[in-house]
């Protein structure tokens, strides 16, 4: 004899396949954006959108669009997503398009100066609220660009 769901447990099941329908057509929806803005700023790389935003292509093949900061030999960026794990074991080589200058660096995420993360998200987000709390702000991903300036793909 089977014992049928109890209406609770049927209201939870609806509620997590909700869920889990609403955050794949979320990332679908990020994908599509992260593929249009990649592609405005390969085509138009003096426009708006790639004066505060570079391409990065990580060791493993993933692209990425998202907004940096640059400063002499150094390139700043501020991840939200889950993806700054990719830094944490030391040099990692990326290579970036940022106004369309092809470049190779090494990252590195920045988990122990909290201090030195404040100063430089103070000018890479500005806008940022001053309330947010830190590890709610992102991590602070510091590239250091190759000596020779421009790469090949």
């Amino acid at each position: 004899m089977t014992v049928p769901w109890s209406k609770r447990t049927i209201r939870w099941l609806i509620l997590v396949l909700a869920v889990l329908a609403l955050f794949i057509w979320m990332s679908g929806r990020m994908a599509a954006g992260n593929a249009r803005d990649v592609a405005e700023i390969q085509t138009n790389p003096q426009g708006e959108r790639a004066a505060r935003t570079m391409v990065i292509t990580l060791a493993d093949g993933r692209i990425f669009p998202v907004n940096y900061l640059r400063e002499g030999n150094l390139v700043f960026m501020g991840i939200d997503g889950r993806w700054w794990r990719s830094f944490v074991d030391g040099a990692a080589p990326v290579q970036m398009l940022i106004q369309g200058e092809r470049l190779r660096g090494h990252a590195r995420v920045v988990l122990d100066n909290p201090a030195y993360v404040g100063e430089i998200f103070s000018r890479l987000r500005p806008k940022a609220p001053s309330w947010l709390p830190a590890w709610l702000n992102g991590k602070l991903v510091v590239i250091t660009l190759d000596s020779k300036p421009n790469a090949t793909t």
